[in-house]
């Protein structure tokens, strides 16, 4: 998991921009770091799971041994997690990752001062693994800016702080290792991938540009032991800010939905058509008195374009979509039975998914 924590300097605006010196980070980190926090998670224990369940046919005498280790009824302590975060104004909004904070009794906030407060969640988005919690202080507290993730690329350097394994201010360095990576984890995959060493207890934490805006959120890592092997994966900052402006306004996230199920291009299909390779999202199915089926499109129908943005793979359409406003009006670029033309659909609003 991934993302940092901080030191002890007091901020009170925002952080300005500022170039990496040649002697190193110092001067960033001690300007972001105030703003970097250490979440605490409690979750309460579920009495049900303090009764042991045994496989049927498992020998009396192998069962009576282990009730005697851990007697059926026993109370279970509650269970803890811990995370990162960051402050994103005066108020105390914070980002962290939904998965820190899922499913928490109590959210505590442990700033680099030694400050500690109680949270409260705003709304998450288990989809992009994004949560906005609040804390509530007398005076104004430290904050850090987002950056322009769109604009980073593979090489720039970028700077990580936060608390893996618990061990408080932590600062790692590293550059951006690859741009929109997919890892599977949910439909709108579109991860920074970065070398800078992100562990456990770093999930929802910041990756900053070396300007010490945040570019990323750091979610995830690839590991075969659980430690960092230099690959990790952040949330871009552009995403993170769309989803807690929806968290901000009410805690609902709202996405555009189009109606269809879609399938890949097969490779032959793209040899027909004279491509190099397969591109587009082919339209396998469209659903009844949806926002697809008013504006005409039809099964085999192959989408290239929505909204302006190509379809070069089918998450760049799932994507697209769920960023369209709901009812507003979208451009689609369609190849229909050997012809290219432009349809214009009302993009709806995708229904409450259960995570």
């Amino acid at each position: 998991m991934a993302a940092l924590s901080a030191t002890g300097v007091t901020l009170t605006t925002a952080t300005p921009a500022m170039a990496v010196p040649a002697g190193g980070y110092g001067d960033l980190v001690a300007a972001v770091s105030p703003a970097v926090v250490f979440i605490e998670v409690t979750e309460k224990a579920d009495p049900a799971a303090a009764n042991l369940q045994f496989p049927e046919g498992m020998p009396e005498e192998l069962r009576r041994q282990f009730e005697q280790m851990m007697p059926q009824g026993t109370e279970q302590a509650p269970r803890q997690a811990l995370g990162s975060g960051f402050i994103i104004s005066e108020d105390g909004k914070i980002v962290t990752n939904n998965h820190v904070v899922d499913g928490a009794d109590t959210v505590t906030v442990k700033m680099a001062d030694g400050r500690s407060f109680p949270a409260k969640v705003l709304g998450s988005d288990p989809l992009t693994d994004v949560a906005l919690i609040q804390i509530t202080s007398e005076e104004k507290l430290p904050f850090i800016k987002f950056g322009d993730s769109d604009k980073m690329r593979p090489g720039d350097e970028v700077v990580a702080v936060g608390n893996p394994f618990g061990l408080g201010g932590t600062v790692t360095s590293g550059i951006v290792s690859a741009m929109s990576r997919n890892i599977n984890s949910g439909p709108y995959d579109d991860f920074i991938q970065t070398d800078a060493a992100i562990n456990k207890g770093n999930s929802g934490g910041p990756l900053f540009n070396n300007a010490g805006d945040v570019i990323g959120m750091n979610t995830a890592i690839f590991s075969p032991d659980g430690g960092s092997v230099g690959i990790g994966f952040a949330v871009p900052s552009d995403l993170v800010q769309s989803i807690v402006a929806d968290l901000s306004d009410g805690g609902v996230i709202t996405r555009g939905w189009l109606g269809v199920q879609i399938k890949p291009m097969p490779d032959d299909i793209a040899q027909v058509l004279g491509y190099s390779q397969p591109k587009g999202a082919v339209v396998e199915k469209v659903s009844d008195d949806s926002p697809a089926a008013k504006a005409g499109l039809e099964k085999g129908d192959i989408i290239l374009s929505f909204n302006g943005k190509p379809i070069t793979e089918l998450r760049d359409l799932t994507r697209a979509v769920a960023a369209t406003d709901p009812d507003s009006t979208a451009p689609m670029t369609v190849l229909h039975k050997g012809s290219e033309k432009t349809i214009d659909v009302i993009v709806g609003t995708l229904p409450k998914q259960d995570a």
